[in-house]
């Protein structure tokens, strides 16, 4: 399959709208993957609301599975810096959700307290909700390859 010259990209592209913002980024993957991810943290906030954002609910995802873990391991986990994971702990911990224990080597254990755990089981009734409607507009089979491409790009195996 040939790709479309950037003429002919932009000749169908101006044929289809005057509007830039209709045309901006239609062959840019970055733009594309930045569009998706305003659509996912639209769709986090509609479903979930404001009280929890979608790197704190990633983090209360984790360490649910993985009680017990250091910041650091959560960092790596969330694919987040370590900085960036500290400040989402402080939160955590500030919220009553997670109790931050300092270990061996100044490393911080993190566990979720019985409000973190009421949190994010009450959150987990709503996952197939959040993901229906991010993937709204695919039917089975392109969910299937979405997630499959996804996983392919990030190097990831599906699970």
């Amino acid at each position: 399959m040939s790709k479309p010259s950037p003429a002919s990209r932009h000749a169908a592209s101006a044929a289809d709208s005057d509007h830039p913002e209709a045309t901006l980024g239609l062959h840019e993957p970055g733009h594309l993957f930045r569009r998706a991810h305003q659509h996912s943290v639209a769709c986090f906030n509609t479903v979930f609301g404001r009280a929890v954002t979608p790197l704190q609910y990633a983090a209360l995802r984790i360490l649910q599975e993985h009680p017990g873990i250091d910041q650091v391991t959560l960092a790596a986990a969330i694919a987040l810096d370590t900085s960036t994971a500290a400040e989402i702990a402080v939160r955590l911990e500030r919220d009553g959700w997670i109790v931050r224990e300092v270990g061996a080597r100044r490393q911080r254990r993190l566990e979720l307290t019985a409000e973190g755990q009421r949190v994010i089981g009450e959150m987990l009734k709503s996952e197939t909700v959040l993901a229906d409607r991010i993937l709204d507009t695919l039917d089975a089979q392109e969910r299937d390859v979405l997630m499959g491409l996804m996983h392919k790009l990030l190097g990831q195996t599906p699970a």
